[in-house]
């Protein structure tokens, strides 16, 4: 007996903040909207998890509403340093610059605040077009495809047969619970996550105390150094006392993007977030690009009006590039230096004030330098008319 196939305007393969929020938009206009995710929500992502201001403003989100049963902690400065050294760099800000967030809590309050329909536990196995619509797994038909399915997303396999030779960072982290009882016995303060570097600045490693939960994770370019380079930085955390030295945990390995040599859109398809390899080159932070790239792809497609020819979609990759760059391997410092000149000058600058907070943290962690989103006229005025 063969099922009705369903239809929508657009499906949306992937539940994250960049699909979440791509969906959200649209159905604030009303468009019908299907997301579709392997996983069941609420699931366990393991996350350092911050979110910035602009963030905020860009989904409209209600502090006080939000951190009823959430964690939301405010972060009012950074600790930084380098793995292996001997001294660190406070730096204070007298405002919170961003928030600590779960990202098993996060992920799942922005898909159920989308009001789209949900696809959940739901494996992508067949992709085609009809030559008018996308048909997936021979059970959905839609208008529009938006890939948002992270770095291993199946839409982004598809418009990109190649995606497996691009360059990644690999990390691994872990978040546990602190009880109270022991809480007296980490020494990361809950509003001043601690990030520590590479000699070479090919990686680094963090700790971030979020309320009740302390995560712990380590990022790094080079995938053969990389056992050895977590290993030094596990040692460092010991020996600096960050995390008592019978603490033990169990990591989760992910990978992630840092080059989009890649297709992103095509006639009626879209690649947004980690799916697009929009990760922040310098921080590997992810989760702004994908909930702004889900935002711009979901004004393009309000202002498409109907019409999802390549030409009508080529505006997202116009705006992709505007807003993040051209998406290359990070060439930090390091590259730029004599290799003799490096072991003298990375010290030197990361134990430099100035340039730990103007540099390192607003611009490269934070991109306080970058407003928040804001739509153009145009398209917020189609969403007006079509809300209505």
């Amino acid at each position: 007996m063969r099922h009705a196939m369903e239809t929508c305007e657009v499906l949306i393969v992937g539940g994250g903040p960049a699909g979440s929020s791509c969906a959200w938009k649209l159905r604030h206009v009303g468009f019908d909207v299907i997301v579709m995710d392997r996983a069941v929500f609420p699931r366990d992502k393991v996350c350092a998890g911050w979110i910035t201001p602009q963030v905020i403003i860009d989904l409209g989100i209600d502090c006080d509403d939000y951190r009823r049963g959430r964690t939301f902690q405010p972060v009012t400065g950074f600790r930084t340093g380098l793995i292996g050294g001997r001294g660190e760099v406070e730096t204070v800000y007298d405002r919170p610059v961003s928030y600590g967030i779960r990202r098993c809590e996060f992920d799942q309050y922005l898909l159920q605040r989308s009001d789209a329909r949900l696809k959940l536990g739901t494996q992508i196995s067949s992709i085609r077009s009809d030559g008018r619509r996308w048909v997936i797994n021979d059970s959905v038909k839609a208008a529009v495809l938006v890939g948002a399915g992270g770095h291993f997303c199946p839409v982004a396999r598809w418009l990109n047969p190649t995606i497996d030779r691009a360059p990644l960072v690999v990390a691994q982290e872990a978040e546990f619970r602190i009880e109270p009882r022991d809480a007296a016995s980490w020494t990361v303060a809950p509003e001043m996550p601690e990030l520590y570097f590479c000699p070479d600045l090919k990686g680094y490693g963090w700790c971030f105390r979020k309320e009740q939960y302390l995560n712990v994770g380590f990022g790094r370019l080079d995938r053969r150094s990389f056992p050895k380079a977590s290993g030094e930085f596990v040692a460092f955390l010991h020996a600096r006392r960050k995390v008592p030295s019978d603490a033990s945990w169990r990591w989760r390995g992910h990978a992630y993007l840092v080059s989009a040599r890649r297709r992103v859109i095509d006639a009626g398809v879209m690649l947004a977030g980690d799916a697009a390899g929009l990760a922040y080159p310098q921080s590997g932070e992810g989760i702004r690009p994908a909930i702004e790239s889900g935002l711009l792809a979901a004004s393009t497609i309000v202002e498409a009006n109907g019409r999802y020819t390549r030409e009508r979609i080529e505006p997202y990759e116009q705006q992709l590039r505007k807003r993040f760059g051209v998406r290359s391997v990070p060439r930090l410092l390091s590259r730029m230096m004599l290799p003799g000149l490096a072991a003298t000058v990375v010290p030197w600058l990361l134990d430099t004030p100035w340039f730990v907070r103007n540099l390192v943290l607003d611009r490269w962690f934070l991109h306080a330098h970058q407003p928040a989103l804001g739509l153009p006229e145009a398209v917020r005025e189609v969403c007006n008319v079509r809300a209505r």
